[in-house]
């Protein structure tokens, strides 16, 4: 018979948002694969889990994640543990669940923390739609790509930071985004919990005199709708009628569908496109 996978979430600041249930599994599986094994021996230690342990970590999970999956083909159940947080979210947990399901192993996730969620919730932002995107890419390129898309992101945007890169982040998300409400959550659950509500300008004056501490979420408004209706609108001004007839009639529509939309993307009515394309053709 089988091994299982089970995904236990583990606190992200209060040792006391354990669940029983991942308690319970931590102590009765047979091996506990853990992103640090000096991290989280604190953790099993606090609850007195004598459970033993492995290192699964973003440098070895390729291999690693293939000798778990044989020792579950051998019936070993296996409970993976990120540093804090839920395996998978923004961790190597994605790899190993990948060969599970590649090899027919049954796979279970026990919900609990999160940070993006915990600082999604706590940041006063619109949490019906959100963009987790986690840590910004390192290589400059691959990092202006996801720049660009963010600029016109209309969700809630969440990302993660550590505190030494904290400025730089915000300034570049500042300089892509333009101004926009922020809110960065640092310490989460712990002791000095904060949620400071600010904007990219506040946020960089506020860093000039006070060092960022904590590993820190910064949760970003989307851009309205408002806002992307005005830069149509701005748009539809700098471009020739025939031109944005041709857009249109270059999707398909029919020139009467055309002229109706025309109108209306620049507020006028449909007699004046009318009339403007019968002029061009005089």
């Amino acid at each position: 018979m089988q091994g299982k996978l089970y995904l236990c979430a583990t606190p992200i600041g209060n040792l006391e948002d354990i669940t029983f249930r991942v308690l319970n599994t931590l102590k009765e599986v047979d091996l506990i694969a853990a992103e640090d094994t000096r991290h989280s021996i604190k953790l099993l230690n606090h609850f007195d889990i004598k459970t033993p342990m492995t290192s699964y970590h973003e440098f070895n999970k390729v291999d690693k994640a293939k000798y778990l999956v044989e020792k579950m083909k051998e019936g070993v159940n296996i409970a993976l543990v990120t540093d804090a947080g839920t395996p998978g979210i923004s961790d190597p947990g994605e790899e190993l669940v990948r060969q599970c399901y590649e090899a027919g192993i049954e796979v279970t996730s026990l919900p609990g923390p999160a940070a993006c969620i915990t600082a999604l919730t706590l940041s006063g932002l619109p949490t019906r739609r959100f963009a987790f995107e986690a840590f910004l890419p390192f290589e400059k390129k691959e990092k202006q790509v996801i720049l660009d898309e963010l600029k016109h992101e209309t969700r809630t945007i969440i990302l993660y930071e550590a505190p030494h890169r904290l400025v730089k982040t915000l300034g570049e998300l500042y300089e892509a985004l333009g101004e926009r409400n922020i809110t960065i959550c640092r310490e989460l659950t712990k002791k000095y919990e904060t949620a400071f509500r600010t904007t990219f300008s506040g946020a960089l004056a506020h860093y000039e005199v006070e060092e960022p501490k904590g590993e820190c979420v910064i949760v970003v408004e989307g851009k309205t709708y408002e806002e992307i209706k005005k830069e149509k609108e701005q748009a539809w001004e700098t471009m020739p009628i025939e031109e944005h007839m041709e857009k249109y009639l270059g999707e398909g529509m029919d020139r009467k569908e055309a002229m109706k939309r025309v109108a209306k993307d620049r507020g006028i009515s449909k007699r004046d496109v009318y009339q403007y394309l019968m002029n061009l053709e005089d």
